[in-house]
């Protein structure tokens, strides 16, 4: 994934970001930019339950492991709306999130948020790998046994 200064990236990338990175820190750094974005209208902020689908792997059939807690929030800045959800009841990181989302929509502080952006996936690519190398340090090999 790669993110370039004054280049919007792709919504699906950079939510997938944004979902990973530690609530205050993503909540500190949104209200920062907010005196820059001018007036925020808050469409929705509310907690919810979701099914998490599943798929059976002999019949490849959808099913439903259970429900989930989330915080969701829908906004728009300028001409521009934005989305975010996150798991659990933290409704102002799913603010955070919908504010970023609209924020990159409307093209405004572009270089901020991506120079963000680059650095919390740095930061969760080295986590994802650290926790790969540890789950593969305990590994069995049956043929060994």
């Amino acid at each position: 994934m790669t993110f370039r200064v004054n280049q919007v990236p792709a919504q699906d990338l950079y939510l997938s970001v944004l979902s990973r990175v530690p609530a205050e820190r993503l909540k500190s750094f949104a209200e920062a930019l907010l005196p820059h974005l001018g007036h925020v209208d808050v469409l929705r902020n509310r907690t919810g339950l979701v099914m998490i689908p599943s798929t059976e792997s002999v019949e490849n059939s959808v099913f439903h492991l259970g429900e989930a807690l989330i915080a969701e929030a829908h906004v728009r800045v300028g001409n521009a709306e934005g989305y975010g959800a996150c798991l659990g009841r933290d409704l102002e990181q799913a603010l955070a999130i919908a504010i970023l989302d609209a924020a990159l929509q409307g093209e405004r502080w572009v270089a901020s948020i991506v120079e963000f952006l680059k650095a919390e996936h740095t930061t969760q690519s080295a986590e994802d790998d650290l926790l790969l190398r540890q789950v593969e340090a305990t590994r069995v090999e049956m043929e060994t046994f």
